[in-house]
């Protein structure tokens, strides 16, 4: 899958292990009421333990997309367009457990039928200013044009290894040397406590590159040829 729009673009892969692409993303503009335009991009990662995990990604894309492309040009502020459209994008997500008049294809019936689920990350730019929102361990990283600065990561996992680092419990290196560190503690879905709403943060804008990427590429930054999803450099101010 690829979508490309001037400034943004994405392109997402079947991962080798699948049968099927578990990802979904959604790439867009809306026009704001200053007559300027934001770039919004959406990237969901389906829970491949879960129920219809590619159903579930698509339709957290497509709902937080819409909901954000609804909301920017009636003046919302980004933080609270983006909390909108996570909660919209949960809510359908869980609205596809209601639906228990479709049946389930074979493969999924062969397992425990629990909710479809998935992970959200989605980033909204403005000329200005950079809002990023999440949901479980897929990430945005921040990548200046100067090589010479170091990237940074924008989101914080809903991961069990990210839990333990911030009680204090373990180092970095010892969570993540676990064989638990990648769990997620955080999805979209119909499963009580599978997520609470981290306020989406903001960063001012420059000459850099944002990327969002779903699990797999999260944790494997260093070979960016794995990056399913990418959002392209986006422009800066005065360039």
């Amino acid at each position: 899958m690829e979508s490309e729009l001037e400034g943004v673009a994405a392109a997402s892969d079947r991962g080798l292990r699948h049968h099927r692409n578990e990802d979904a993303f959604s790439v867009s503009t809306a026009a704001l009421p200053d007559g300027s335009s934001a770039m919004v991009a959406v990237v969901c990662d389906g829970v491949s333990s879960a129920t219809r995990p590619d159903d579930a990604s698509a339709a957290a894309a497509h709902a937080a997309s819409q909901a954000l492309r609804a909301s920017l040009p009636h003046g919302a502020h980004p933080q609270q367009a983006m909390n909108e459209a996570i909660i919209a994008a949960a809510d359908a997500v869980n609205s596809l457990a209601l639906d228990t008049g479709a049946a389930a294809p074979h493969h999924e019936g062969q397992r425990h039928q629990n909710a479809p689920a998935c992970t959200i990350v989605s980033a909204v730019v403005t000329s200005d200013i950079l809002t990023v929102g999440w949901v479980g361990d897929s990430r945005a990283y921040w990548v200046p044009d100067d090589r010479n600065a170091p990237p940074a990561r924008l989101t914080e996992d809903d991961s069990w290894a990210a839990q333990m680092v911030a009680a204090g419990l373990m180092s970095e290196a010892q969570a993540y040397a676990d064989e638990r560190a990648h769990a997620i503690t955080g999805w979209l879905g119909r499963t009580p406590m599978s997520w609470s709403p981290t306020p989406p943060r903001t960063s001012r804008t420059g000459r850099a590159s944002w990327w969002c990427a779903p699990t797999g590429c999260g944790t494997t930054p260093n070979r960016r040829s794995r990056w399913p999803a990418r959002c392209r450099r986006t422009p800066a101010p005065g360039r």
